[in-house]
């Protein structure tokens, strides 16, 4: 199965699996980035052996997506962008919505204790 394949059939268990390793991590760290007239706040993964990373991002009018970027056979950087479904949303946590939320509006990264956002 390709990483496109994997993104566009499966990225309800892709999300889990970020959510999951992001709460083992302490503490998370929340970023906030912009490109242009587009901003977003973001919690990532990277998998160096495997030159992936994997990420949520919330974009302004609660546009969520799963960003997955990775290093193909000729060493070029390939980005997949998956909107998030309203049945994707649902996989975050509540908090980590919030928080994320925050980070947006406040322009500015947040670190937070990972088991304040699995209550």
């Amino acid at each position: 199965m390709t990483f496109e394949e994997l993104i566009k059939n499966h990225s309800a268990d892709v999300i889990e699996k970020l959510i999951t390793e992001i709460l083992t991590i302490d503490p998370v760290e929340i970023h906030f980035d912009f490109l242009e007239e587009d901003q977003w706040s973001i919690i990532t993964t990277h998998q160096y052996e495997e030159d992936k990373e994997i990420s949520v991002r919330l974009h302004l009018n609660d546009y969520y997506d799963l960003y997955f970027g990775y290093y193909n056979d000729e060493d070029e950087f390939i980005e997949i962008v998956h909107p998030l479904t309203e049945e994707e949303k649902k996989i975050l946590p509540v908090r980590l919505k919030k928080v994320m939320k925050k980070v947006l509006d406040d322009e500015q990264g947040m670190r937070i204790p990972n088991n304040f956002l699995s209550r």
